[in-house]
């Protein structure tokens, strides 16, 4: 997942730029009272992710898997495993994202790091209608969709539409500024379950170079 564009390589963690926000024209449509129930009544959440980035041909730049946790406001932790190694981190205060490759830790504080953001949905509070403004955008594939428009274009995103089934998001798609399209599957999400907090603790591994943005 890629943070903008301040963070160092690959993009692989662009879901620090998505939900948040909705206007008040989309407050009665069913795709959006499905998703503020999601973030109204849940508070925690884990499960297993994969994300694509495609070229805006079309074509599969990259493909990425691996697993996140959070927990209601700012904790959260979203860690790749394939193909590579990267996790990123948030203690409800700091945003730390460590490339095992580079032994590379970039630091950001929290709220600066995901405003305007997908993780600002996912794991951020509940205040969502500062940051985007929402519309419904049909059904198809077996899913309710919202688009997302950000009112600032600070965060490089372009636009997102978020995938909704039963109430619980199962795909979300961030276009950025370059016309790249990363596409988030989301599978195996428990809800509401005991989460340890030590997984949202970070200790900087020895060597590692650290950025303070």
């Amino acid at each position: 997942m890629s943070v903008g564009c301040a963070w160092p390589r690959r993009r692989a963690l662009l879901l620090m730029a998505v939900f948040a926000g909705v206007g008040p024209a989309a407050a009665n449509t069913t795709a959006y009272a499905e998703f503020q129930a999601f973030l109204k009544n849940t508070r925690s959440a884990r499960g297993n992710f994969r994300q694509q980035v495609l070229h805006a041909s079309g074509r599969v730049i990259e493909t990425t898997e691996g697993s996140f946790a959070f927990t209601r406001p700012g904790r959260f932790r979203w860690d790749v495993k394939k193909p590579y190694e990267q996790l990123l981190v948030a203690d409800g205060e700091q945003l730390h994202f460590y490339d095992r490759d580079l032994n590379q830790v970039t630091i950001r504080k929290l709220g600066d790091a995901i405003a305007s953001t997908p993780a600002a949905i996912l794991f951020g509070n509940d205040a969502i209608d500062r940051d985007f403004n929402f519309s419904e955008a049909g059904e198809h594939e077996g899913l309710l969709w919202l688009e997302a428009l950000p009112r600032s274009r600070e965060a490089g995103v372009e636009r997102i539409v978020i995938g909704l089934k039963a109430g619980i998001p199962e795909a979300m798609d961030v276009v950025d500024a370059f016309g790249r399209t990363s596409r988030f599957s989301f599978r195996m999400l428990e809800r509401n379950s005991p989460i340890d907090a030590t997984l949202f603790g970070f200790r900087v591994p020895a060597g590692a170079d650290v950025i303070r943005q």
